[in-house]
């Protein structure tokens, strides 16, 4: 996420939203959503807790989005970052059916 932050000019400290659940950061021209849903059980918990209002409101970045892939709207990139070794990681994209 500090590197995205960082291609938009976001200047101020990038932090996982692990306890929160979700950061607002804001662009130029749009705002930033950083989600992580890992203490989540499933979207049901995410609707009720959070609410879909935030997709369509913003780029949304969700770590570990598979606990929520049921309720994400269709135009999704899955990211996965696998770490390799300490200097190395393979990124696997995809778009979302």
């Amino acid at each position: 996420m500090k590197g995205i932050a960082s291609f938009f000019n976001i200047l101020r400290d990038v932090s996982s939203p692990t306890f929160t659940i979700v950061n607002e950061y804001s662009a130029d021209k749009f705002k930033i959503f950083h989600f992580d849903v890992y203490r989540l059980k499933n979207s049901i918990e995410f609707e009720n807790t959070i609410g879909t209002d935030y997709f369509g409101n913003g780029v949304c970045i969700i770590e570990w989005g598979e606990i929520i892939e049921d309720i994400l709207p269709q135009d999704v990139i899955f990211i996965q970052i696998e770490k390799i070794n300490e200097n190395e990681r393979k990124f696997n994209v995809r778009r979302s059916k």
